[in-house]
């Protein structure tokens, strides 16, 4: 008898092909003349349970998964380069796509993000000490981005999530960004098709190359033909738009925070507005906050994306929507739209505030594409828990019948609960919700009354404009000439606000412009340390006057004239509590979202013209009750 040992692999791709063969042995036994036994393991593939993608060991070990770049052809040429731009790819995958030809689904993900950014410096921001209508003083620019991180990982985001329950996961950088060709035009029509190039490729209709300007073609055989996005922020803003085109074979998105609409993200209702703690920051900034791409055609980009583009219809003295911010209008693409979409966003997101993912989830629905909805309660980002994103890529990637179909539309995290255990609802808004309506009471310059039956005559209240109070101050404040409050009586039960407050105010301004800014306000005020924002805060909203007829026309104020406002508040779904008061504060300059004009700004609120509506859970009937005093009230 004689023992001998045999090595066997089939690995192909040579920087993988060491590590393997030390780690995948086959032991062969040879007895004489008889035949030789090879020991292998099964081929991996996914598994799944209760409807979900489980963990598979094969897939597991980070040492042995492929890792390449590549660069993918587009359809256009946005820097003028006189060739189609290349977007840089980078794949990482499980071994056994390789050596044993598994083809899965993919989990992709793009950003501008990924190369680097430019300076958070206060002083490239837009200066926001300025009267309104004024031309503002021109900004200065950053140096120019310091690409970081060359080939071939642009990112290892989400890989250790996804390779292990049998995806490949795919990073790209968006145009003008990294090693990708391009001009950045934030929301301009090639940061959808880009990411639209990177699926066609996954899909076997696109090609892909070894390098920026080769020809030397690399395919995507391992992909089954199925594609999921996502992405937080200005990435899941990319998975979205990637959506809008129709790609065939992106089958799944799930956007965590997506900026939908960048009028909405850099202006309210006609009005100049800032994300919170950006103040001063503006389209234009973001495009060089971006800016990572090829020094030998950034000139170009700047000159014809920023300065003329950018720079030429923005309008920031106005705030008027155009065509410009139409074109960077996601809800004005959704036509083309059928990945099924699983919206995530926070209700006290006052950065991407809540309406951006509420308008295009409403859309979805009444364009019948499968949807859901994750909010919670706290700030910017935040994605679903991890079971619900599994749920939604195992049903539409790997075509897993978990009747995902008949699962709660809507998942909300409740105020105090943990971000991982949402509650389950029918929808959003909540379809036991009704529009109520309330009515103001005179009060100023102290505390007004916010009152379910309108009484006559109440005549006007005044407010004087100063940005060097902030909105939280005002509304803690007892006695100030600086805002007007009107004040619900103390909550006799918790109420229920689900949907979309809407304001329709009255007023006069003693100058041709100013700002307007709305809060509602769950009172008496929290300032412990450990508050939260949602024991103060209910939503908020903002709108220019001038704009009181037309979203793309503003009309100067003239002095005195009454003129009529409507318009929606933040989206919100909020539990407030037993015991507290509702508070409607209207003011002028918002020091932490609008410009700061010279304080003095006079504003007339004609009480019999004001009203605000509420989506209360249960109605007029539910607001009546938490209105009525409680036995055991003081």
């Amino acid at each position: 008898m004689r023992l001998c040992t045999g090595y066997a692999s089939f690995i192909s791709t040579p920087f993988e092909r060491h590590s393997y063969f030390l780690k995948n042995i086959v032991l062969a036994v040879c007895l004489f003349g008889m035949p030789v036994i090879l020991l292998s393991e099964e081929p991996a593939a996914p598994v799944f349970k209760d409807g979900e993608a489980q963990v598979v060991k094969a897939f597991s070990d980070s040492d042995y998964w492929i890792r390449e770049d590549l660069w993918v052809a587009t359809e256009f040429d946005s820097d003028a380069s006189g060739k189609l731009d290349r977007m840089h790819v980078s794949v990482t995958r499980p071994r056994q796509t390789e050596s044993e030809g598994l083809k899965l689904p993919v989990v992709y993900v793009t950003s501008p993000y990924f190369a680097g950014t430019g300076s958070k410096g206060r002083e490239y921001f837009w200066e926001t000490r300025q009267e309104l209508g004024a031309e503002p003083v021109k900004r200065k620019h950053f140096s120019a981005v310091e690409r970081k991180g060359m080939r071939p990982i642009i990112s290892k985001s989400h890989a250790k999530e996804w390779v292990p329950r049998g995806y490949v996961v795919v990073h790209s950088s968006s145009p003008g960004t990294g090693l990708s060709e391009g001009c950045p035009t934030i929301g301009g029509d090639n940061e959808s098709l880009a990411p639209k190039a990177v699926v066609d490729w996954l899909c076997g209709r696109a090609k892909g190359f070894t390098t920026v300007d080769g020809t030397q073609e690399v395919v995507a055989d391992w992909c089954t033909g199925k594609v999921g996005m996502t992405g937080t922020s200005f990435n899941g803003t990319l998975a979205l738009a990637a959506a809008t085109t129709g790609a065939e074979g992106l089958e799944a998105i799930i956007p965590i925070a997506p900026n939908t609409s960048y009028y909405h993200y850099y202006r309210s209702n006609g009005l100049v507005r800032h994300p919170f703690g950006y103040l001063g920051e503006d389209i234009d900034y973001l495009y060089d906050y971006v800016h990572s791409g090829d020094e030998k055609r950034r000139e170009h980009c700047d000159c014809e994306v920023r300065d003329k583009e950018m720079l030429k219809h923005f309008d920031r003295v106005t705030g008027d929507y155009n065509d410009f911010w139409a074109g960077r209008d996601y809800l004005n693409d959704m036509k083309p739209l059928k990945a099924a979409v699983l919206m995530s966003h926070a209700f006290n997101d006052w950065n991407v505030v809540p309406e951006h993912s509420v308008r295009i989830y409403e859309a979805l629905k009444k364009n019948g594409i499968p949807a859901q909805a994750f909010f919670h309660q706290g700030g910017h980002g935040g994605p679903p828990p991890m079971k619900l994103m599994n749920r939604w890529f195992t049903h539409y990637l790997h075509g897993v019948d978990n009747e995902i179909e008949k699962d709660a539309r809507a998942w909300i995290v409740r105020e105090k609960d943990d971000r991982e255990k949402p509650t389950s609802y029918d929808d959003y808004p909540n379809p036991d919700a009704e529009e109520v309506k309330l009515f103001l009471s005179a009060g100023a310059p102290q505390q007004g009354s916010l009152v379910l039956e309108q009484s006559p005559e109440q005549g006007t209240e005044k407010l004087v404009d100063n940005f060097s109070f902030s909105g939280s101050s005002l509304a803690q404040a007892e006695w100030t000439e600086h805002r007007l409050i009107y004040v619900s009586p103390k909550l006799s039960k918790p109420m229920h606000i689900s949907g979309t407050p809407q304001i329709s105010i009255r007023l006069a301004s003693n100058k041709p412009a100013a700002n307007l800014s709305v809060w509602l306000v769950s009172l008496p005020w929290n300032n412990a340390q450990k508050a939260k924002i949602t024991d103060n805060i209910i939503t908020r909203g903002w709108a220019d006057p001038q704009n009181h007829g037309s979203l793309t026309k503003s009309e100067p104020l003239k002095a005195g004239q009454f003129y009529d406002i409507s318009f929606e508040m933040q989206p919100d779904d909020q539990i407030i509590p037993k015991g507290q008061q509702i508070g409607l504060m209207v003011f002028s300059s918002d020091r932490d979202f609008t410009l700061r004009p010279t304080p003095g700004t006079e504003l007339t609120v004609d009480l019999d013209g004001t009203s605000l509506t509420l989506p209360i859970v249960g109605g007029q009937e539910k607001l009546k009750e938490s209105f009525l005093p409680s036995k055991n009230q003081d």
